[in-house]
């Protein structure tokens, strides 16, 4: 075998019987292996073969190409029949009940996959062992699989995408029967299926029989219709809607969005958005952006912008090219554009949802029943309309998987959830998908824009007296990349035993005291009388929040999916403090006090994020 000739270099024995045959059902990826052997790339080899991919709560997301710790036909196959295992050992009626699987539009040429191949792999394991499987005949948008979960009552859905991740990369991302992502002890317990069942199954490979199979069923006339009925409980003004002036330009940045997003315009009544023309289709190479991310701003949406020139518009909406995502926009008096922070459309979006709700439930004692939710490293807004307003807000962990699965749990009690939002400028504004949707989240934004022209009102100005009414809410968010763990683990472990005192966490940074510190990697916070932390922990990642005695709180965390030590400021002010520039600059100095002396980037030779 060629690869005996690399053991020499490190490379683990990677050849058995079942990755031989399994090999040649996949030319590519084989072709690109002989050429890797060929050419002596030990580094690449060991990059694809060494480690296996590691499936957590959010699933898989890792290059397509041959290898282990790549995503291909064969990891794709080992990851389902885990799950299916696992999901037979969980739900007597899976074979009643069935599951959902959705696709975007990725595809990578050279080793021959593509988003829409894998979901088709995955159906066939699914059926190989008489599992029913609704598989999307199309592609769509994330938020139609855990919609599709909780309306057809199924026991998980699959959807293969990897949102806005560049674009050589794919993903596996997995909800639970409840509607929501899952959370653990679910992928612990998918991991040691997926272990257990490596070698493919007879059936497994096996797509044209599973196509023709009838355990399999495309839901996807059915769900369009029910998913944009169900959202239009959400339409509160179509008459204005009906008559509305404003001009608004959408992106899709190339994903699957554009004909959903025209779709529930449509819905409520909404003149259609201007669409930008060289981003409308699916095309997996994103030939016009850098990085498929509108979270990274004006880069991603220069294209948006020359079309809201040239028609007039004043808004621009933008979703990541899964369609779970939305970046928002406004054209301001000065001729410049103002692209909205997540934590901002957070303020804009829970201010309008209450708003609406409020005029249709007078009744005073109706609020007690209600609750929003944001996730920990988000903006506090919410709280403070809350403490105003009489509803309850939760802060729950980072991630949807959270708030969607403590949304599922209070709205099992009776509760209303009316909004749920997180600062990567994700959106949950209808319990009828408990994840974030950019999709339902266009729409309602584009109402929200009609209702507030007919007031003479911007977003900028509302977004303005929502902070005069609540108190403002300054954040800055950004990030450093670094691909060493070690220098990760140094780096937070220094914060943990600060001034080479075990188990002591930092008092000050720059001229700022530290008031209490939470740590959600140990358990520790301060804040608390046994010190012992209410959220849920987890030792596998960073995560360390400080509070600062002047208002400021400040959360350092790794990311799950990128090379990425992240880090969320904010500075909340009291109602009536409105100085806006001074708090500006107090949140700057403390940002700066952050970085030099916590991240310490030149000593650690952090990257920092593209301006």
């Amino acid at each position: 075998e060629s690869f005996v000739a690399l053991r020499g270099h490190g490379m683990p024995p990677i050849r058995s019987k079942w990755t031989r045959e399994s090999d040649s059902l996949n030319p590519k990826t084989v072709s690109l292996v002989q050429r890797m052997v060929k050419e002596g790339a030990v580094e690449e080899l060991q990059k694809c073969f060494s480690s296996r991919m590691e499936f957590g709560t959010a699933g898989l997301r890792a290059a397509m190409g041959p290898g282990i710790s790549c995503m291909n036909d064969l990891t794709i196959i080992q990851t389902t029949q885990g799950f299916c295992r696992y999901l037979e050992e969980c739900f007597g009626n899976l074979k009643e009940r069935g599951v959902v699987i959705g696709y975007d539009a990725r595809a990578h040429p050279d080793s021959g996959g593509s988003s829409k191949h894998f979901a088709s792999l995955a159906a066939a394991v699914f059926i190989s062992h008489g599992i029913p499987v609704h598989l999307f005949s199309d592609i769509t948008p994330t938020p139609f699989v855990p919609f599709t979960v909780s309306h057809l009552g199924l026991c998980a859905g699959v959807m293969v995408t990897a949102s806005h991740n560049p674009k050589q990369d794919n993903g596996y991302k997995v909800y639970w029967d409840n509607g929501a992502q899952i959370v653990s002890p679910h992928d612990k317990g998918i991991s040691k299926a997926i272990e257990k069942n490596l070698e493919p199954w007879p059936e497994s490979w096996n797509t044209e029989e599973a196509l023709k199979s009838p355990l399999l069923k495309d839901p996807y006339q059915d769900i369009h219709t029910q998913y944009f009925t169900a959202i239009q409980k959400h339409c509160h003004h179509r008459e204005i809607n009906k008559s509305s002036e404003v001009k608004i330009v959408h992106t899709s940045v190339h994903g699957v969005g554009h004909t959903f997003v025209q779709t529930a315009f449509k819905a409520f009544d909404l003149h259609p958005p201007y669409a930008v023309e060289e981003q409308k289709d699916p095309d997996p190479e994103f030939p016009t952006v850098k990085y498929p991310n509108p979270e990274e701003g004006e880069g991603v949406l220069t294209l948006s912008f020359a079309l809201a020139e040239r028609e007039g518009a004043s808004v621009v909406l933008a979703n990541d090219p899964d369609a779970d995502r939305l970046a928002i926009a406004e054209k301001q008096k000065s001729g410049q554009w103002r692209v909205f922070s997540g934590n901002e459309l957070g303020a804009l979006l829970g201010w309008w949802m209450f708003h609406c709700w409020k005029q249709e439930n007078p009744d005073a004692a109706a609020v007690k029943n209600l609750y929003m939710l944001s996730s920990t490293v988000s903006s506090k807004i919410l709280r403070a309309i809350a403490l105003k307003e009489g509803f309850h807000f939760e802060e729950t962990l980072t991630g949807f998987k959270w708030m969607g699965n403590r949304a599922r749990d209070l709205m099992n009690q009776g509760k209303t959830v009316l909004f749920a939002f997180e600062e990567a400028i994700g959106y949950m504004c209808s319990p009828s998908v408990l994840d974030k949707d950019g999709v339902s989240a266009a729409a309602i934004a584009a109402e929200m824009t009609s209702y507030l022209a007919t007031k003479k009102t911007s977003l900028s100005q509302q977004l303005t007296a929502i902070y005069e009414e609540y108190g403002y809410h300054i954040t800055k968010n950004s990030y450093f990349i670094c691909h060493d763990q070690d220098v990760i683990r140094k780096l937070f472990d220094r914060l943990r035993n600060y001034g080479d005192q075990k188990g002591s966490y930092p008092t000050k940074c720059g001229d700022f005291s530290v008031s209490a510190v939470r740590d959600l990697t140990t358990g520790y916070d301060s804040n608390q009388p046994d010190n012992k932390a209410v959220l849920p922990t987890s030792a596998s990642s960073q995560m360390i929040t400080f509070s600062f005695s002047n208002g400021g709180v400040a959360t350092m965390r790794t990311s799950g999916t990128e090379p990425k030590i992240k880090y969320y400021t904010e500075l909340c002010a009291a109602p009536g403090n409105s100085d806006v520039a001074q708090l500006n600059k107090e949140l700057d100095a403390l940002v700066d006090a952050i970085i030099e002396t916590f991240f310490e980037p030149q000593k650690n030779k952090l990257q920092p994020k593209l301006e």
